[in-house]
């Protein structure tokens, strides 16, 4: 192999690594004592894996009217047009670790977020 075929090679793996890493970054998962959870993964499979969160919050998600790029006025949403429940469960892995925030929608995880404090 020639040394220019050496650095395109070299250069199609660098490409091949950022663009697999990013794709890696959509998907969070929590650690925990009986396993890892992970995107799509029920309340009770939550509860089971990781216990019972420090401290679980209910929100209703903006609602958006079909081909309307703005959401619901907040005084319509509950009376005229129904809440879409979001649920945040704060888990505080301890000292050293950053508290993980797991958000539900249906029943199911929607996302996994970390930060030093909750948002």
């Amino acid at each position: 192999m020639g040394k220019i075929a050496v650095k395109l090679l070299m250069q199609c793996c660098l490409v091949f690594l950022a663009v697999g890493s990013c794709w890696q970054a959509h998907a969070e998962s929590l650690r925990c004592v009986a396993g890892s959870v992970s995107e799509g993964d029920s309340k009770a499979s939550v509860v089971y894996k990781c216990g019972q969160p420090t401290l679980a919050d209910t929100t209703c998600a903006p609602v958006y009217l079909p081909g309307s790029p703005y959401p619901v006025s907040p005084a319509y949403v509950g009376s005229v047009v129904p809440c879409q429940p979001v649920e945040e469960w704060l888990y505080d892995r301890g000292t050293g670790n950053l508290l993980a925030t797991v958000r539900f929608k249906d029943g199911r995880v929607l996302s996994i977020r970390y930060g030093r404090q909750p948002e």
